[in-house]
């Protein structure tokens, strides 16, 4: 069946030819057909575009208006389809990223630097926010993927484990003669504590899991950023309730020191989360699997 693109592209190649035979020869049409598309249409336009002469065709003042149009819109869709070619290629595109900056310092930097090396000419947006704003983004279009803390109970998005954290509690050198010995999360609790806020997942996994050993956690202070409870922890203004797997530069330098816990908090996860309605653009399916070979190589 013949479309009216098609009759526009027939059409565009008599008008470059001024023949019917050279254009159907062009196209790979028979001379015929070629003659009878343009017949078509002429008569849905009830306008005669081409003169026939003995020697060919040639356009007429209607039809060179209309080649104006029909050679700027041909060219307007040959663009597109090399940039759509150049998406396949990862020679261009966006991905709109939403994380935490937590997790972004110390999870998600690496892949970006590596996947910008390799495919120079994506770009990225990123957005900040906790768990459940940037859930929010991804049910408003905002954002193509979320990078963020797990568990997250949302039917409508997919959801791709890449890395288990553990949380645990960190204090400075004012309270080392209290930890030196494995202790109970109770007695923890008896020292001024420091905690992320209660719109963070990582605060209310926290607070579930004291709830179910019937502890409850009253903190000192409540701070918005995992970095800052580093810093009030080295400064002794009580223990942290931190990220081990985020805080590795301060215990490793002996900045801060994680207490022996007797009870161990269960491990929790952090992941990849997208609309599972919304297909993933071939840039942004190309960064997850970046980040999953390398999260699960198996």
């Amino acid at each position: 069946m013949v479309t009216k693109l098609d009759l526009y592209r027939i059409f565009y190649e008599v008008s470059q030819h001024n023949s019917f035979s050279k254009a159907a020869k062009s196209l790979y049409l028979t001379q015929p057909a070629v003659s009878q598309s343009i017949s078509l249409l002429e008569d849905e336009l009830s306008i005669r575009l081409f003169n026939r002469t003995p020697q060919g065709v040639a356009l007429t003042e209607e039809g060179k208006h209309l080649y104006e149009y029909v050679d700027s819109a041909l060219n307007l869709l040959d663009s597109g389809e090399k940039k759509m070619e150049e998406f396949k290629l990862l020679k261009g595109g966006k991905i709109a990223i939403g994380v935490g900056d937590t997790i972004s310092r110390y999870f998600l930097l690496p892949f970006l630097e590596t996947f910008h090396h390799k495919y120079p000419d994506i770009s990225f947006k990123l957005l900040n926010g906790t768990t459940s704003e940037l859930v929010d983004s991804l049910k408003q279009g905002k954002i193509d993927i979320a990078i963020c803390n797990f568990p997250i109970e949302d039917e409508k998005l997919e959801k791709i484990i890449c890395a288990d954290i553990q949380d645990t509690f960190v204090y400075g050198e004012h309270y080392n003669h209290l930890f030196q010995d494995a202790v109970s999360i109770e007695n923890v609790l008896k020292h001024p504590i420091i905690c992320l806020d209660q719109d963070s997942i990582s605060r209310r996994f926290v607070d579930q899991y004291l709830k179910e050993i019937g502890l409850i956690l009253e903190p000192e202070f409540e701070l918005g950023s995992h970095d800052l409870l580093l810093d009030f922890a080295k400064i002794n203004l009580g223990i942290a309730c931190v990220t081990k797997e985020f805080s590795s530069s301060y215990i490793n330098q002996g900045i801060l020191k994680e207490i022996n816990l007797i009870e161990k908090i269960p491990k929790r996860s952090i992941g990849i989360c997208y609309l599972k309605s919304v297909s993933l653009s071939i840039a942004s399916q190309k960064f997850v699997k970046t980040i999953i070979s390398d999260t699960n190589p198996n």
